[in-house]
């Protein structure tokens, strides 16, 4: 993935999974998180080791870690992940209004 994804979340419920490319070189995978104005939401970006490119996975039964820096935000964050993880998504936690869209670019050949 060269070219950036979006995902927007705008309830208290969780995005699409991200696949992620494991065999780049640098894995490095930058992340932002853009909250809108005046919004009042709790979010956390989360990532997976299950294979999600698999025609089994499922994101309800997959298991998911909180990233170290992006857990329960309020307002705009950014991050990264420099070593492979297979699938990233987008969790709002609480909500009462407005969205959160997370942009997620992976380097690599």
């Amino acid at each position: 993935m060269s070219t950036p994804v979006r995902v927007t979340v705008s309830s208290a419920t969780a995005s699409r999974v991200i696949p992620m490319n494991t065999y780049a070189v640098p894995f490095n995978v930058g992340i932002g998180c853009d909250v809108s104005a005046g919004a009042s939401l709790t979010y956390t970006v989360q990532h997976t080791f299950d294979d999600v490119q698999s025609p089994s996975f499922n994101p309800s039964t997959a298991t998911f870690f909180s990233n170290s820096t992006i857990v329960a935000q309020t307002g705009d964050k950014d991050g990264n992940y420099a070593y492979p993880v297979t699938g990233i998504r987008l969790l709002v936690t609480a909500w009462t209004s407005g969205s959160v869209t997370m942009t997620v670019i992976q380097s690599g050949h």
